[in-house]
């Protein structure tokens, strides 16, 4: 399953969505010679977090790298975001883990099941360390996503979860 070098489904300037870093937007695409191969990388920057990736272009696809949701998967997120909170029954470390992996899938609907899940309003018992980082995770990722797709800044786009997640409970 080798894919020719013109075949790429990414571009420069385009964001895209890495799944175990969330949003970030391709610089370039460079050649860059690893061990005597030389190899063509996505350079892609994660400003938010500082951090640069560089992805061989033939992996891309095949690591779970994909380009953002559509406006419809985006109002599929938000829906999931009204419905009530799903928390099985079973220890917290196997729910963390749960947690931890639909957050790394990088998929969208998963990352709102999360949120939806560990969000607390003020008259629930208090979330503890671990619950919070992960909910603050998933809320970053959702935010940053759904920020990048309509095109809006991280704090209107976290209005709007606010404003779902607020809804949902009165």
């Amino acid at each position: 399953m080798v894919k020719s070098k013109k075949s790429m489904d990414f571009h420069p300037n385009e964001y895209v969505v890495y799944p175990a870093h969330g949003v970030g937007q391709i610089i370039s695409v460079e050649e860059q010679e690893i061990a005597g191969i030389t190899m063509e990388l996505f350079v892609i920057s994660f400003d938010k977090d500082k951090m640069t990736l560089r992805v061989p272009t033939a992996k891309a696809t095949s690591v779970g790298m994909r380009g953002l949701s559509s406006p419809d998967v985006v109002s599929r997120a938000m829906d999931t975001l009204k419905g009530r909170a799903r928390v099985k029954r079973a220890m917290w470390s196997r729910r963390a883990q749960e947690y931890e992996q639909k957050i790394n899938s990088g998929d969208l609907i998963s990352i709102a099941e999360v949120v939806r899940d560990l969000h607390r309003n003020d008259e629930q018992r208090e979330q503890s360390y671990s619950e919070r980082q992960l909910y603050e995770a998933a809320l970053e990722r959702l935010t940053r996503e759904l920020a990048a797709v309509d095109g809006i800044d991280e704090i209107k786009a976290q209005q709007r979860v606010d404003d779902v997640l607020v809804s949902r409970a009165a």
